[in-house]
């Protein structure tokens, strides 16, 4: 994959989160970039300047540690309003967890907190007839794992959005918007199973919460997401020759 492609990571996360430069190294994995080519931008601190999408090629969101969409509050009216930049822009985007509710809250979507829908550990995930279709999607094949920890899940698309993907408890596991390069994944196509592992051991009560189980027994849950981990390099693909 090209070194030269410019990745902006915008995060919703504290300053003494431990997963903050993880999450980096995850989407640099993903990616088969290097830290360098990946900027940082904390969302919780101020709107997303023009300044920073000018000069960036592709948008990645990922999780949050404490923060959730079905908040209230200054920092999530900004937030909301990045989002809206960043599709405004028509960078390519690929969002996932809580980017993946942000996008669809901020471009008319409805988002609920239920844990009757939380999911945690690794889950099986059915295609749309649109996702089976799809360039990202479709090599995926009819059903594929992919890494989760939610507990709010987005129950209305934005318009102009394309279902590609429901688990057995969620409908809305990704889309795709249909004027616009983004694509967003209610999983984790950029954690694997050794990273799941980390955030779930950083923030235990999500195991007790959603999967009742104490956190020694977690390992039942996960499996290895080989074809999953592939999605990101495949999006970059898609929109960057390696020859940029």
């Amino acid at each position: 994959m090209s070194k030269n492609i410019r990745y902006l990571l915008l995060q919703v996360r504290n300053p003494d989160d431990p997963m903050r430069q993880h999450e980096v190294q995850s989407f640099c994995r993903a990616l088969e970039t290097v830290p360098e080519q990946i900027r940082v931008f904390d969302l919780l601190s101020e709107r997303l300047p023009a300044a920073e999408l000018e000069r960036t090629d592709m948008v990645l969101l990922g999780g949050s540690g404490h923060y959730s969409v079905t908040d209230d509050g200054p920092w999530l009216e900004r937030s909301l309003d990045s989002m809206r930049d960043v599709h405004a822009s028509r960078r390519p985007t690929f969002a996932s967890c809580w980017g993946f509710q942000a996008m669809a809250r901020a471009m008319g979507g409805r988002v609920a907190k239920d844990l009757n829908h939380a999911e945690v550990g690794t889950h099986w995930l059915k295609l749309t007839a649109a996702g089976q279709e799809d360039p990202l999607f479709g090599p995926l094949g009819d059903s594929f794992q992919g890494q989760m920890g939610h507990e709010d899940h987005v129950v209305e698309l934005p318009p102009n959005a394309t279902l590609l993907a429901s688990s057995g408890l969620v409908e809305n596991q990704a889309y795709r918007f249909d004027d616009r390069p983004i694509y967003c994944t209610q999983f984790h196509p950029e954690l694997n199973y050794d990273d799941l592992m980390l955030r779930v051991q950083t923030y235990p009560e999500y195991i007790t919460r959603i999967a009742g189980l104490p956190p020694e027994r977690f390992p039942e849950l996960l499996s290895e997401t080989a074809e999953t981990e592939q999605l990101l390099k495949r999006f970059s693909q898609l929109f960057f020759a390696d020859d940029k």
